[in-house]
């Protein structure tokens, strides 16, 4: 960041957080009395938290490899136990089988032009004391298909939808062929799954310097950046259909559950995969032959990137064991005084790829200081009104499994007394981030409002406020952040445990985390090390306090108050965004499908593309129909004259709580969605092609993007309903 960015933000925080300091401290659910006194106990929450206890604890639980259905896996879900026993909460290990297969035999050989036997191992650094450790998991991808393949290679830049389009137009089919996709632009189990829909017998995945490597900055260990022989580990189970153990669906994975057979589970891979290093990709990319990569396509290894087509063929052959094992989830609980079955939920994942530092241990390190800030405060004779759950989860880098399995096997009692599930992950220095149920945007931004930023002194929301106006794209867009009052917190698609909680049971969710200033290219490798965090991701463990303030205040202000903080009146807000953003894309895809498709026909393409290239012009699409939004934006009426009301009156009863947070649950559609049926949420889910990203309203807006006209406009019927559902559901509460 330039000193000119930095003043200007740091003179924008400072404005904005004056501004915020003449407001009252208000807090949304409790009178001035309460409110006095849930701050002053969020003060002596504060005294407790401590930086160098968080560095201890980052150090010990990242201290070894500890994956899945290891040894030290389950040694680090036992430490954690005995940690919330010592800190005075009633906790246990609650084990789940799940299916978890790990590599037995990993080959990628450049079979011709020349010859090249990939390495696929990182090397252990002197300067980084944990990386060459026994018990690391190899390089790999959990879920790929077992398989020995050879065939022509082609590269497919980011294996999106849309580059396959390109090479349709190139006139390159990928059939019976390796594919090579750089990792980016879409979740990496999206890259194999629009390969197979292709017809690939195979898929290779890189990292290109240009992405996280020598191009973004010095590499690791000199700096943050990937070297040439880090490889990105991680799942290609097919999330978006849905998560946890393939096996059971919808059902938690206990000893003796019903399980599906492995090779007819719809979210397993038919292909196999691996990812590699730069290093390794060098010598398979350098043989490519066929038409030079488009320039968007080319990343920043020193050579021509060429598509394919030509003699370059790969040997891929993968096997793995295939086994169940032993998910240890950890679940402490603190009972409530006033109303023991309202439960606040909070969680973070203990396993990791390899040693994980970051991801998940940082979080977790949090998550831990909170236990043991609550637990003192507890000792000194504090009772929380309402029942506090504090989880870490075992398995969620394959796949989200403990998390799962657990809410599918306590969905009836979930649905019941879950008030909201507040998750949090990998952490790092920089700037606060938030998503999650938008009835709760005015909660966090009252959280975020008395938490003081570690390195500026204004609070952590006048710092996001700062960064969010730099961010904005133009002039128009700076003055309405400048003027807005408070951030908006964005909404969930994949990748965290949070996902069963909102999108499968409809309880209301939070993600919270700080990140932005630790970019870095360790992500699920060896170097995911306490070495390199303390260097490069919160080197004073200052935003692992910050942490612990936001998930800790959340919870306690949850737990304390009268009247639950549900703003529906945010969640109108929100909605009434996404379907205004439906309705223009809708007539922007109708504009460029009429005046692209006159392009075809008139041959443009023909005439204006180099015809050295011999690329293809595109195929003409179906023009866009005018679809009738009118049922949702009836049904928006109905929630905005309901949800004002509701935000008009000055107090609400008690006996309104369970309404309150039970109000997501309407959202939910039992149908679930097209062709995933799992995921019953009808305002977020995780893109079909997206994964982690998410697709807001996902039912009418995925079904226009891939242009099913029928289907969308039966979505948009199924989302007024619910909305419907929920202003009659929300009128009701007296």
């Amino acid at each position: 960041m330039t000193t000119t960015n930095f003043s200007l933000l740091l003179a924008l925080a400072l404005c904005a957080g004056s501004t915020l300091r003449a407001q009252e401290k208000k807090l949304t659910g409790y009178d001035s009395n309460a409110a006095s006194r849930q701050l002053e106990l969020e003060s002596r929450f504060d005294k407790q938290l401590s930086t160098t206890h968080i560095g201890e604890t980052i150090k010990a639980l990242s201290s070894q490899p500890h994956h899945i259905g290891s040894a030290r896996g389950k040694a680090v879900a036992e430490d954690i136990l005995q940690r919330f026993k010592s800190y005075g909460w009633d906790a246990e290990i609650v084990t789940y089988q799940v299916l978890f297969p790990t590599p037995k035999e990993r080959v990628v050989e450049l079979k011709g032009p020349t010859t090249y036997k990939a390495l696929l191992k990182e090397p252990a650094l002197k300067e980084d004391a944990t990386s060459g450790q026994e018990g690391q998991l190899p390089t790999y991808n959990a879920w790929s298909a077992d398989g020995d393949v050879e065939g022509e290679l082609v590269y497919v830049n980011y294996g999106l939808p849309e580059d396959y389009e390109y090479l349709d137009r190139a006139g390159i089919n990928v059939k019976g062929k390796i594919v090579i996709a750089k990792y980016g632009r879409s979740w990496r189990g999206s890259k194999p799954k629009v390969a197979q829909e292709h017809g690939a017998a195979g898929c290779i995945i890189y990292s290109d310097p240009k992405d996280d490597g020598y191009y973004a900055g010095d590499v690791y260990p000199e700096g943050a950046f990937k070297n040439e022989y880090g490889v990105q580990r991680g799942s290609v189970m097919d999330i978006v259909i849905y998560p946890g153990d393939p096996l059971t669906p919808n059902t938690g994975a206990t000893a003796n559950a019903q399980r599906l057979d492995r090779l007819q589970a719809p979210n397993l891979l038919k292909i196999p995969v691996l990812p590699i290093s730069y290093h390794d990709a060098t010598p398979l990319l350098k043989s490519l032959e066929g038409p030079v990569a488009p320039d968007e396509w080319k990343g920043a290894l020193p050579f021509t990137y060429h598509i394919g087509g030509g003699k370059a063929r790969v040997h891929l052959k993968l096997s793995f064991d295939w086994q169940i094992r032993p998910c240890y989830n950890v679940i402490a609980k603190l009972k409530g005084s006033e109303q023991p079955d309202q439960w606040i939920i909070r969680g973070n994942h203990h396993d990791a790829w390899v040693n994980g530092a970051a991801d998940p241990i940082s979080g977790l390190a949090a998550l831990l200081e909170e236990a043991k800030a609550i637990g003192a405060l507890h000792k000194q004779g504090y009772q929380p009104k309402r029942t506090l759950v504090y989880c870490a989860w075992d398995g969620e880098e394959p796949g989200l499994l403990g998390s799962t399995e657990w809410a599918e096997d306590h969905a009836a009692e979930l649905k019941e007394k879950a008030v909201v599930y507040i998750n949090s992950d990998n952490n790092g220095r920089g700037f606060l981030n938030a998503s999650g149920s938008h009835a709760l945007e005015t909660l966090v931004n009252e959280v975020a409002r008395d938490i003081t930023d570690p390195q500026t002194q204004v609070s952590i929301l006048a710092r996001r406020q700062a960064a969010d106006v730099l961010k904005a794209a133009t002039p128009k867009l700076k003055k309405e952040k400048l003027a807005k009052q408070g951030i908006a917190i964005g909404a969930m698609g994949s990748g965290s445990d949070y996902s069963s909680f909102l999108q499968h049971l409809g309880v209301p969710s939070l993600d919270v985390g700080f990140g932005g200033e630790d970019a870095g290219g360790e992500y699920h490798s060896i170097y995911d090390s306490y070495d390199d965090y303390t260097r490069f991701k919160d080197p004073g463990f200052n935003y692992g306090v910050a942490l612990s303030q936001t998930a800790g205040h959340t919870v306690l202000r949850l737990a304390n108050t009268v009247t639950l903080p549900f703003d529906y009146r945010k969640l109108y807000e929100t909605v009434n965004g996404y379907v205004n953003e439906l309705t223009e894309l809708t007539g922007s895809l109708r504009e460029s499908t009429t005046i692209e498709n006159q392009l075809i026909r008139d041959r443009k393409y023909q005439l204006a593309t180099d015809t050295a290239k011999h690329l293809l012009p595109p195929v003409p699409k179906s023009e866009v129909p005018y679809l009738d939004f009118s049922p949702l934006q009836n049904a928006l009426i109905g929630l905005d004259t309901i949800t004002a009301s509701l935000a008009a009156r000055k107090t609400l009863p008690a006996t309104a709580n369970k309404a309150l947070y039970q109000g997501e649950q309407q959202l939910l559609n039992d149908a679930g969605l097209p062709a995933r049926n799992w995921y019953k949420h009808t305002l977020y889910a995780p893109g079909f092609y997206t994964g982690y990203g998410v697709k807001t309203i996902p039912g009418v807006r995925e079904a226009i993007e891939q242009r099913r006209w029928k289907e969308a406009q039966e979505q948009i019927s199924v989302v007024a309903t619910a909305i419907n559902r929920l202003a009659a559901y929300l009128g009701n509460i007296h």
